[in-house]
């Protein structure tokens, strides 16, 4: 296994505890990857965090699909929600780090199960998930990312 950098400001360093809650309940995360032509291609991605792996629905083709398809180690980043206390200018949030090998998810259950639980966290209540799963579903994958290395750290915008 590949030997990760130790987070530079330790003392800013988030416990795995707060990171896996930010994992949990952030709502949006930045997947990088290694794009075309030498070029980092990072791109946000609506997911759900189960245990202890990201998961994600992607279509059938496309730049991030070969992307993975060509480098399976990737980079996915969260941050949690800022926050101002009282007093400061400044926002502080943490942000959350986790690098990790990704993989489609090829079991049809498995797939449909974790469409379900990006369609709970996402849609609004009332929304028809069953007929979308049966209008949509069959053009959606769905890729899970292993997480090799997780760091997080608390940030001052100052």
């Amino acid at each position: 296994m590949t030997e990760f950098r130790p987070l530079r400001r330790i003392k800013q360093a988030a416990a795995e505890e707060e990171c896996i809650s930010i994992l949990e309940t952030a709502r949006r995360g930045i997947l990088a990857v290694h794009g075309e032509n030498g070029y980092p291609y990072g791109l946000p991605v609506n997911y759900i965090f189960q245990n202890g792996k990201i998961y994600f629905h992607c279509a059938k083709a496309g730049h991030k699909l070969d992307a993975v398809r060509a480098d399976d180690k990737v980079c996915f980043t969260v941050l949690s929600e800022p926050v101002k206390n009282p007093g400061e200018w400044w926002y502080c949030f943490t942000s959350v780090i986790c690098f990790g090998r990704i993989a489609e998810v090829t079991d049809e259950q498995e797939k449909d199960r974790r469409l379900r639980q990006i369609g709970a966290k996402y849609f609004p209540e009332g929304y028809d998930l069953e007929k979308d799963m049966a209008h949509s579903a069959h053009n959606a994958l769905i890729m899970e990312i292993t997480i090799d290395h997780m760091s997080g750290k608390h940030v001052r915008e100052k």
